[in-house]
């Protein structure tokens, strides 16, 4: 499964994730959609966000995440999708969807997916603000471990 994409993450994208996880005999769906916000930097508003990744290395290190829910976590599903690329105020970047027995289970599992995929992925962020300025906001963990080749053929990536 791909994680990353420069589609926008329309209602029907989310939807159908959703309804991807549904036939798993879950009682809980969690749906997390992370927004672009408009917030202030230094007196600047953030019109938009641009996100830039290390594709094969995020890939990778998503689909390491997806897989080790269900070991952590008695989850059924999980589905995640990222977009690259602009993303304006107001819009989706993040979508993680996690299906569970209950919902104890389903929101832990999501909260570890969100805050692992902030600090592990090799994605960054770059804010744009209203006055054409622009910073990049870095997030991913300094001792990310990036691995070998080999590992990664071992994962099954």
């Amino acid at each position: 499964m791909r994680y990353l994409t420069h589609d926008p993450m329309t209602a029907a994208r989310i939807a159908d994730l959703e309804a991807s996880v549904l036939g798993s005999g879950c009682g809980a769906v969690v749906t997390f959609r992370g927004v672009a916000r408009p917030d202030a930097h230094e007196g600047r508003r953030v019109c938009a966000l641009f996100y830039e990744a290390y594709p094969e290395m995020a890939e990778f290190q998503i689909a390491r995440l997806v897989a080790d829910a269900p070991i952590r976590w008695p989850v059924q599903a999980v589905r995640v999708a990222h977009r690259l690329g602009m993303v304006e105020a107001g819009e989706c970047s993040l979508v993680v969807v996690v299906a569970a027995s209950h919902r104890a289970e389903a929101y832990a599992a999501s909260q570890h997916l969100i805050e692992s995929i902030k600090r592990e992925v090799p994605i960054w962020k770059q804010e744009r603000y209203e006055d054409g300025t622009a910073r990049w906001v870095f997030s991913c963990a300094d001792g990310l471990h990036v691995p070998t080749p080999l590992e990664a053929a071992d994962a099954g990536v």
